[in-house]
């Protein structure tokens, strides 16, 4: 497996990665450290179709309890709770499990942003103080155009009085268009997931740097360094694949918009969840300490409008 070259023991940070000393600040001097990017689900085959034969590992309940070991093993404090169906029930769920489980100090759920009934659906949980951005699954749309669609826009137009951010969940294709919306939009934050899913597995590069540069040049938008390890190839990729993608992410969005998230359970196709952190805190050894803390925690909780409490 090749490295970084940044830095030695790779491959036991990558495999069973357990927050080696080195990367770990001590705690009186560092933000929260956040995953800024998983999911729980009961799983059931009718709402979750997107869980294929090929994904048959993902068809079984991942819950808090399931998750919160994780976490602690590899140094983080928290995680951000993402939708995995487009459901209201589901973001209710999971604003539940954030108020029995503190180290969820955020969910990103789902409401309709096309319905003329939104407002009342932002009644219903957009005073929720760990309901902090909605997302829609836009890359499963058959038209690449959907966010351009008058009442999606409409519907974005009502989040900043809730002061909600918006994920992006999107293919390469849909660059171009998200560009616009975020262009439309300046004082909502939006935050882009999984950098975009380039092919990394085919090692494809453009015409996602082009795009992500255009996007990147928006100031109200984040990025995730997330999903990247199922844009591989599952179980058999190396460090060096993301090498290129990471600093083109880094260079483009700079180091005070990005954040680290794991795509939890979504990663263990391809990877366990310590290897899949340890991409990125790898990656990260480059940095001055300030600048880690912030892509570990700092940036998503200012993304998010999560208190940047220092930990002690």
């Amino acid at each position: 497996m090749a490295s970084f070259g940044l830095g030695r023991n790779i491959l036991a940070r990558l495999f069973g990665y357990a927050a080696p000393h080195d990367l770990v600040v001590e705690r009186e001097a560092r933000l929260m450290r956040l995953d800024s990017h998983q999911h729980f689900w009961r799983y059931n085959s009718a709402e979750y179709g997107w869980i294929t034969p090929d994904k048959a590992r993902l068809r079984r309940d991942y819950l808090p309890a399931d998750l919160q070991p994780l976490l602690l093993a590899n140094g983080f404090d928290g995680s951000i709770a993402i939708q995995a169906r487009q459901s209201l029930e589901e973001t209710e769920w999971l604003l539940s499990l954030a108020d029995r489980y503190h180290f969820i100090k955020g969910v990103v759920g789902w409401v309709d942003l096309c319905s003329p009934d939104l407002e009342e659906q932002l009644q219903q949980v957009g005073h929720h103080p760990k309901l902090v951005g909605v997302r829609h699954v836009l890359h499963d749309e058959s038209d690449d155009e959907f966010m351009m669609r008058p009442d999606f826009r409409r519907g974005i137009g009502r989040l900043a009085d809730y002061n909600l951010t918006y994920d992006l969940l999107i293919f390469v294709k849909h660059l171009p268009a998200a560009i616009r919306l975020v262009q439309e939009f300046p004082a909502q934050r939006f935050v882009l997931d999984h950098i975009a899913k380039p092919d990394i597995r085919g090692r494809a590069i453009s015409p996602w740097d082009q795009g992500i540069s255009r996007l990147a040049n928006l100031p109200n938008i984040f990025c995730k360094l997330s999903g990247m390890v199922t844009e591989a190839e599952w179980l058999r990729w190396q460090p060096s694949d993301y090498l290129a993608y990471l600093n083109l992410i880094c260079s483009a969005f700079g180091t005070d918009r990005l954040m680290i998230g794991s795509d939890w359970p979504v990663c263990t196709l391809s990877s366990p969840y310590g290897a899949t952190m340890g991409i990125v805190i790898q990656y990260l050894e480059q940095f001055p300490p300030a600048v880690r803390e912030r892509i570990m925690g700092g940036n998503c909780a200012r993304a998010y409008g999560i208190e940047q409490r220092k930990m002690s």
